[in-house]
């Protein structure tokens, strides 16, 4: 495996399949004391942010004018 100029190699496609690493998929490299490298997928836990599991669940039919208009309505 060739690295390229801007530090990156393929990870071959028998290995993404088994650690089911898509493109949105964040992983690691870890160097073990004997100097080798492994690559680790982060868990779910580790990639999310406070908010990122909620994100696109919520139920609003407003437009975004609407939603707006709202929050610049005075009080």
């Amino acid at each position: 495996m060739r690295v390229t100029t801007k530090g990156q190699v393929t990870i071959p496609l028998e290995i993404r399949q088994k650690l089911n690493i898509t493109p949105t998929s964040e992983v690691d490299f870890v160097i073990s004391e004997d100097d080798r490298v492994y690559l680790v997928k982060k868990s779910v836990s580790e990639t999310e942010g406070h908010f990122t599991r909620l994100r696109g669940i919520a139920t609003v039919k407003m437009s975004t004018e609407e939603i707006m208009a709202l929050t610049r309505a005075e009080s």
